[in-house]
């Protein structure tokens, strides 16, 4: 038998990875995904290898998970239950796709993956799957009874780990789980599991990647201008843009337009994530309710992903009609939950999305943000498309024929007609 793993050299899969081989007496393939967690994935092949993988894959995903999945994302305005940006939710549809075809190229019989059955991530990777191979098996060990039994606990794992000379980062003093990508970092269990536990003290400083503390962030605003090409940022505008590239590394601009240096989708979120990351952005303490029913408490960083999202909506209220917009925006919740519980590749999503693609043909135009202290402050914003006219807008006199106050009146009367109407039926 022949099983690819997914595979992020954490706790739970490098355990279920020698679990699964001694098992189903299996080749194990471990396969991980290069969704931009950064140092996480040095030296990973060695310790898959090391731990009774025959091989291992890294996919080098981060300028596609940028492109197809956090960019639309964003162009739909999602953000589950009001407040989370679905860092974690949206980059299992990206990894299942890739880990699947290499599933198929290896003659793999089955894939398996490392969520718990409490979770959400166990529903996306299998109905991604689904929807991408319907005949590749799906194997869950944490929904086994026989691994439950080996490991109730973080506590065993953690045992067993030792035992075998795993190396791991978690510990009994700091259990929590940590899922990290270009978009964001999660934080889960452990003290996380107490939703009256105050995670925001010096106490858990170290426990934050992505960001300093707002309390720690500069005392002075640090301004970025976004250029946006039909709703994808294409481009930044910064007074260090060269210095905050060196800083980076990995990232170069491949070319100049109006002054902004473009970027790929990929680079425009590694700065934005360094900018929002040092100026306290994208701190959030949630308590959410998971698609398999249960309540959850979660911490996350999403330093240039709330940049980015409220960015492009402000660049949206310039340029996009209005009803166009209230139509996208009421179906934001119904979008977000279809990331959140898995559904990325069913056809309402994808519906969904070309309506979503339509309204972001003149979405083109530059924004500027102040970032201060964990705030994004809205500072400017333009656009060739834009539908807003000062002559209509003024509140001073000598414009009476861009907008005639008096068909005020009438427009006013057609609409209170049938509340008149209503009001007369109680009488």
């Amino acid at each position: 038998m022949k099983i690819v793993v997914a595979y992020s050299g954490g706790l739970d899969t490098s355990v279920l990875l020698l679990w699964l081989k001694a098992k189903y007496n299996a080749e194990i393939i471990a396969y991980c995904a290069d969704v931009g967690q950064g140092d996480e994935l040095d030296g990973l092949e060695a310790k898959a290898l090391s731990t009774g993988a025959s091989k291992c894959f890294i996919g080098d995903l981060k300028e596609d998970f940028a492109a197809n999945y956090i960019f639309p994302m964003i162009q739909a305005g999602a953000i589950y239950e009001g407040r989370y940006l679905l860092g974690t939710s949206i980059a299992r549809p990206c990894i299942t796709h890739d880990m699947i075809k290499v599933a198929l190229a290896e003659g793999a019989d089955a894939i398996a993956h490392g969520a718990t059955g409490k979770g959400n991530d166990q529903v996306r990777f299998e109905l991604s799957a689904a929807a991408l191979a319907p005949n590749v098996k799906c194997i869950a060990p944490w929904r086994d009874a026989e691994f439950r039994k080996e490991f109730p606990g973080r506590a065993e794992m953690i045992a067993y780990a030792e035992a075998n000379n795993i190396p791991i980062k978690a510990s009994m003093k700091k259990p929590y789980s940590m899922d990290r990508n270009l978009l964001h970092i999660s934080f889960e269990a452990g003290a996380m599991e107490d939703p009256w536990y105050d995670a925001t003290t010096p106490a858990d400083a170290d426990m934050y990647v992505l960001s300093v503390s707002p309390e720690d962030a500069p005392d002075k605003a640090e301004y970025i201008e976004i250029l946006f090409e039909k709703g994808n940022a294409i481009g930044l505008k910064h007074e260090n843009i060269s210095a905050l590239l060196d800083e980076l590394g990995d990232i170069k601009s491949t070319g100049q337009q109006d002054g902004y240096s473009i970027l790929t989708p990929y680079g425009v979120m590694r700065v934005l994530n360094l900018l929002g990351g040092r100026n306290g952005i994208g701190r959030i303490d949630i308590v959410e309710n998971r698609f398999v029913g249960m309540k959850s408490r979660g911490i996350y960083e999403t330093p240039g992903g709330t940049i980015l999202l409220a960015a492009h909506r402000d660049l949206e209220t310039l340029v996009v009609d209005r009803e166009s917009m209230h139509i996208r925006d009421s179906l934001i919740p119904k979008y977000a939950q279809l990331v959140y519980n898995g559904f990325w590749f069913a056809p309402e999503r994808v519906a969904i999305q070309a309506l979503v693609t339509e309204t972001q043909k003149t979405v083109t135009g530059e924004v500027r943000m102040k970032l201060y202290k964990g705030n994004v402050m809205q500072a400017g914003r333009r656009s060739p498309f834009s539908m807003y006219s000062e002559a209509v807008a003024t509140m001073e006199g000598g414009q009476e024929e861009a907008y005639n106050q008096d068909d005020a009146s009438g427009f006013i009367a057609l609409n209170a007609l049938r509340l008149k109407a209503t009001a007369k039926q109680g009488q």
